[in-house]
C-alpha cells in the first residue's frame, strides 16, 4: 500500500530512503559523464576496428546487466544479432553463477561483460574461454576487481565501471542504484559506435546526459506530485496491477526493465508486453478478477487506511515511432471498454517544439499538438490527445535521448512506490 503523505515530503522521502534510491536515480546524468570520461581513457574512442563482428554476446548478473542486454538488442537492430548469455548455479550468488559460449561462437564475435560486482569466478572463467576460442572481450566492471584482472590477462578491453564516493562502502546501494544501468551502458555505447552498429558519438553521450539532468530535475523529491510526471505516475500506479504495454523498439525493453524494477525496489507484481501483441495476451486480465477501473476520483482516497482490491491498470509506452502506423488507439479502445484506466508516456519531442513531455495520442493532421494530459505531466489519462504525425525526422542520438527520458521517469516512479510503500514506512 502506498502512503501518498510521503511524496510531498522531501524530508520524509530523505530519511526513509536508506539505499540511496533517489540518490541513485538522481545521479544518471553525471554516472554517463563519468563512464564516458572512463571509456575515453581506456582508449575506447582510439579504437580503429577492421569491422563489424558477426554477432554481440552480452554477460553478467543482476537487474541492471539484464537491462543492458536487452538496450543493446534493441539499438543495434538488424545491425549484428545479440545474445544474452544466462547464468546457470545453485544460488543467487557471486560464487554460484556459471556463464557458458554458445558452441558457434569464434574470432568474428564480440563479448561484452557487465557487472556492479566484478568478483564472480564464472565471468573470470568465460573471459578465459572467450580467449582460448579467439572471441573478442569488452568488460565493464569496478577498478582492481578479479575480473578486470582476468579480463585484462587475456588481453582484453576493460573500462572501469563509474561510480559515486559513497558508493565506494555501500554495496547494497550500488547494486541497488538506477544509476547503475547507465554506469555499465554508457561505456558499451561508446564501443558499439566505434564499431558501427550504434550511433553514439561523444556529443550524443552528452546530450544524453543532459536529458537525464533535466528528467531529475522534474521528477526530483522536492517537485509537487501535480507537476511531477514520476510522482503522478506512482500515485496512479498505487493499489493497481501495472500491464506494461509499449510501442517502439526502443520502448520495449525500458517496458520490461519498468516491470523487472517494480518487483524488485517496490515488491509490485506487473506485467510488460509489446503492442498490438499485448492486446490479445493480456486481454483477459482485463476481464477477470483484475478487472474494472479506479474510480476517477481515486487520486484523492486515503489509501493508507483502506484497504483495495487489485485492479488492472494499463502504462502505454511510446518512443515516438516515425511512421503514422500505431495500435494506441487499439489499446485506448481495449482498455476503455473494460474500464480499465491508463496512463500514458512519450519522451518529449524536441525535434517538433514540444517541450512538455505530455502523453499523446495519433492525429496525423496534428503532429505535436494537442492538449496535455491532467497532471500536466507524461504520465496521465488522456485516450485522444493528438501525437507524432508520419514524417517525423528521427536520428540515432535523437533515439537515445528519448530512450534516457523514458528510463528515468519510470526509474523515478519505481523508486517513489518502493520508498512510500509499507514495505520501507514500516
Amino acid at each position: 500500500m502506498l502512503d501518498e503523505t510521503l511524496l510531498d515530503d522531501p524530508d520524509a522521502l530523505s530519511r526513509v530512503d536508506r539505499r540511496g534510491l533517489l540518490r541513485g536515480a538522481a545521479e544518471a546524468g553525471a554516472r554517463v559523464r563519468t563512464a564516458a570520461r572512463h571509456a575515453a581513457e581506456a582508449g575506447v574512442t582510439e579504437l580503429n576496428p577492421e569491422g563489424r563482428p558477426r554477432s554481440i554476446m552480452v554477460a553478467g548478473p543482476g537487474t541492471a546487466s539484464a537491462g543492458v542486454a536487452d538496450l543493446v538488442a534493441a539499438l543495434a537492430g538488424a545491425s549484428a544479432p545479440v545474445a544474452r548469455l544466462h547464468s546457470t548455479g545453485v544460488a543467487a550468488a557471486a560464487g554460484a553463477y556459471r556463464w557458458t559460449l554458445p558452441g558457434w561462437a569464434g574470432s568474428v564475435d564480440l563479448l561484452l561483460i557487465t557487472t556492479t560486482d566484478g568478483s564472480e569466478p564464472g565471468l573470470a572463467l568465460l573471459a578465459e574461454q572467450a580467449y582460448r576460442r579467439g572471441v573478442t572481450v569488452a568488460a565493464v566492471a569496478p577498478e582492481r576487481s578479479p575480473l578486470a584482472e582476468a579480463v585484462t590477462s587475456t588481453h582484453g578491453l576493460v573500462v572501469p565501471m563509474a561510480v559515486a564516493p559513497h558508493e565506494l562502502t555501500d554495496e547494497e546501494a550500488q547494486e541497488a542504484s538506477p544509476a547503475a544501468l547507465w554506469a555499465l551502458l554508457t561505456p558499451l555505447l561508446a564501443l558499439l559506435d566505434r564499431v558501427g552498429l550504434v550511433t553514439a558519438p561523444a556529443d550524443a553521450l552528452q546530450r544524453i546526459a543532459d536529458r537525464l539532468d533535466r528528467t531529475a530535475e522534474r521528477c526530483g523529491p522536492a517537485v509537487a506530485t501535480y507537476g511531477n510526471p514520476a510522482k503522478t505516475l506512482a500515485a496512479e500506479l498505487a493499489d493497481t496491477l501495472p500491464l506494461v504495454w509499449t510501442e517502439g523498439a526502443l520502448a520495449a525493453p525500458v517496458g520490461r526493465r519498468f516491470a523487472t524494477v517494480l518487483a524488485e525496489l517496490a515488491g509490485r507484481p506487473a506485467f510488460a508486453a509489446e503492442l498490438p501483441e499485448a492486446l490479445a495476451a493480456h486481454r483477459v486480465l482485463l476481464s477477470g478478477d483484475f478487472a474494472g477501473g479506479a474510480d476517477p476520483d481515486d487520486f484523492f482516497r486515503d489509501r493508507v487506511d483502506e484497504a483495495q482490491a487489485l485492479h488492472a491498470r494499463v502504462v502505454l509506452l511510446r518512443d515516438r515511432p516515425a511512421g503514422g502506423l500505431t495500435a494506441a488507439p487499439a489499446a485506448r479502445e481495449l482498455a476503455l471498454s473494460h474500464d480499465t484506466t491508463i496512463s500514458e508516456l512519450e519522451p518529449e519531442d524536441t525535434t517538433a517544439g514540444n517541450g512538455n513531455g505530455t502523453s499523446t495520442g495519433d492525429d496525423p493532421t496534428a503532429p505535436g499538438t494537442g492538449p496535455a494530459a491532467p497532471g500536466n505531466g507524461p504520465a496521465g489519462e488522456s485516450p485522444a490527445a493528438p501525437g507524432p504525425g508520419p514524417g517525423t525526422v528521427r536520428d540515432g542520438a535523437t533515439d537515445l535521448e528519448g530512450l534516457a527520458e523514458l528510463l528515468a521517469i519510470t526509474d523515478f516512479a519505481a523508486v517513489y512506490l518502493a520508498l512510500t510503500s509499507r514495505l520501507h514506512t514500516t
